[in-house]
């Protein structure tokens, strides 16, 4: 017989692709030989996207590679070339090609509301979807700067942020109060109008118009103390001190921008640090650094582009970006973005004047930021070869994860996992697993590890049978001694893994911080200097999976404190639960009220008392 010929690859099989496409917008993906995709790219035109492939010379080092891995093509043609660029950036985002530039802190940044639900408005926090009903600001780069500015304008506007049930049930003004951080609206000290004056100055503010709100408080104490009312006169001194202290706590705002997002990349030796300054209503609201994957050849108008069209993914985009370097595709960006926005969106590189400078201060930011964040993975490269050295691992891990099971004799039993690598913790692949043994002896340790480890890897070997995605560990750190150590390797013998280092960490004879013992299959126990670097990092490993745990386990116990069999009837959410339990005082007295009394609480239809009534009469 013949000889089969070998499959085309690289620039052949580009080539051959070439004769089926048009001149039409698209998206198209590069595969290898094992159907991943290495590459998602857009095209205002796609065959004249795709023939740049083909030619043998004039690529950098890293679509060179690609180019040669390339076993097989995707194509998907769209009606604009704006729909194209949203396509990419959500197939990047949802396939991660190991080619593209990837965002891979990709979190929702908190606002401020002022909530419409109450004919007394509440001030606070809020991440996540807009349901709720209410004005919303930000976005802020953090939580921390959230709760100062709150903290802040608690002091100047003294609206309440206790919960609608804790307003309901007040009978005297809480320490809120006391302190003169709210004007207890709970107990009659405030009047409707009087409080609404009050939420009304507090949006003023947060729209950008912090010199009226300022000015008007100057003129009321002006207007008291004319009056004697020296006691009004001082509150309104201290309200404006306060409003001082949240403008000289947001820095430097700027004079000209109004609303925009300063985006700031700075590159170095393969590795990029992107800044985002949120400027609001003429406000700094902080800013945050993101360090995208990249490769060691890409151009800063790739990176931005990439950077920009994930991060607005989900994201609500402001009437300005303000860019430190310009994208090649400036004009798709933006109406992409307009058209997310509902109004125009402009994209903008400051050569001089405020902008430049806003842009100057972010590229200091961001160079100053990578430089950190390279001498950090350096020493982390240094622990993890001494990690190596220290257990005769056949190389540095690039992925540890460490163990842990937090409970109070068997209670609310949790199991926790951390992982570690290159780049430090890597907190978004942290994992919790509530212990559902219910054979489980209280307080069986090793059940509940077994349990984990088994729930843990049996899902890896479902989803990533060939270890390419990056997911499988290279040592496993388990808190305990021999016992444990011979258990796990038990447990993974019986799964089919036998190939994972595996170490335990085990206090000492006399259990002093600092005296670890380290166990491993078929060797003797050893341990490390009390001195050496790397002995500190496996306690940091060690205690962050502990502080992981008991963070999971107290969370459980919170949730389990407040339940009451009223959780599992079908349609009683919050609002009628708490209802039912004002009504009667507690579960107990709800499950033996007759069908009448269920049908008069507020709220509770006839049909749902006798759900409610039917519920806890069948279970008897």
């Amino acid at each position: 017989m013949p000889d089969t010929p070998d499959p085309l690859t690289g620039h052949d099989l580009i080539q051959s692709y070439l004769k089926t496409l048009d001149a039409s917008p698209g998206v198209y993906r590069m595969l290898d030989a094992q159907a991943r995709v290495l590459y998602v790219g857009k095209a205002r035109n796609l065959r004249a996207r795709v023939s740049n492939y083909t030619r043998p010379t004039g690529h950098t080092p890293r679509i060179a590679r690609m180019i040669a891995k390339t076993a097989s093509m995707m194509f998907l043609t769209t009606a604009t070339e704006t729909e194209a660029l949203l396509l990419e950036q959500n197939l990047i985002k949802q396939l991660k090609p190991r080619y593209n530039v990837l965002l891979r802190d990709d979190k929702s940044f908190p606002n401020i509301l002022v909530s419409r639900t109450h004919e007394f408005p509440m001030i606070k926090k809020h991440r996540g979807a807009r349901k709720e009903k209410g004005a919303y600001y930000g976005p802020f780069a953090s939580a921390g700067a959230v709760n100062r500015t709150l903290a802040q304008l608690q002091k100047v506007f003294q609206l309440r942020n206790c919960s609608d049930a804790m307003f309901e049930s007040r009978t005297r003004p809480c320490l809120q109060y006391q302190i003169k951080r709210c004007t207890a609206p709970c107990v009659g000290h405030i009047t409707a109008p009087e409080y609404a004056t009050q939420v009304s100055d507090a949006e003023r503010y947060l729209s950008g118009k912090s010199t009226e709100v300022q000015e008007k408080l100057a003129t009321q104490m002006v207007e008291a103390s004319d009056a004697m009312e020296f006691e009004r006169a001082a509150a309104l001194r201290d309200r404006i001190k306060a409003l001082t202290q949240v403008q000289t706590a947001q820095g430097i705002n700027p004079r000209t921008v109004a609303e925009a997002d300063i985006i700031a990349l700075h590159l170095e030796k393969g590795q990029a640090c992107v800044q985002v300054f949120f400027i609001r209503a003429s406000q700094n609201w902080g800013n945050k650094d993101f360090y995208p994957r990249v490769g060691a050849d890409v151009e800063e108008a790739e990176v931005l582009e990439a950077f920009i069209g994930q991060f607005y993914d989900n994201k609500v985009p402001p009437k300005q970006l303000i860019l430190s370097h310009p994208i090649e595709n400036a004009d798709l960006m933006a109406q992409a973005l307009s058209d997310k926005l509902g109004r125009k969106v402009e994209i903008l590189i400051p050569q001089r004047g405020e902008k430049a400078e806003l842009i100057d201060s972010a590229l200091r930011n961001a160079r100053e930021s990578l430089a950190r964040k390279m001498a950090e993975t350096a020493t982390q490269g240094k622990l993890l070869k001494g990690l190596a050295e220290a257990f005769d691992l056949d190389g540095a891990p690039q992925r540890i994860e460490v163990y842990d099971n937090s409970h109070i004799q068997g209670t609310n039993a949790v199991g926790a996992m951390i992982v570690a690598g290159p780049e430090g913790f890597m907190k978004n692949h942290y994992r919790k697993f509530n212990i559902r043994g219910d054979d489980l002896t209280p307080g069986d340790d090793f059940g509940m590890m077994k349990e984990v480890l088994t729930r843990r890897f049996k899902r890896l070997i479902k989803e990533d049978p060939d270890r390419d995605k990056g997911q499988w560990p290279d040592l496993l750190l388990i808190d305990g001694g021999a016992g444990q150590v011979s258990a796990v390797a038990g447990i993974m013998a019986e799964l089919g893994v036998s190939d994972i280092a595996m170490v335990g960490v085990a206090k000492g004879v006399d259990r002093d911080h600092g005296k670890e013992e380290f166990h491993r299959t078929g060797q003797r126990p050893m341990a490390l200097r009390h001195n050496d670097p790397v002995l500190y990092f496996v306690q940091r490993l060690r205690d962050e999976a502990h502080r992981f745990a008991i963070g999971t386990h107290r969370a459980k116990r919170a949730k389990s404190v407040g339940a009451t069999p009223l959780d599992e009837v079908a349609g009683v959410g919050a609002a009628r639960k708490r209802a039912l339990l004002a009504h009667f005082g507690s579960a107990k007295a709800v499950s033996r009220a007759a069908l009448a009394d269920l049908k008069s609480v507020e709220g509770v239809s006839e049909a749902l008392a006798r759900k409610i009534y039917d519920f806890f009469h069948e279970r008897e």
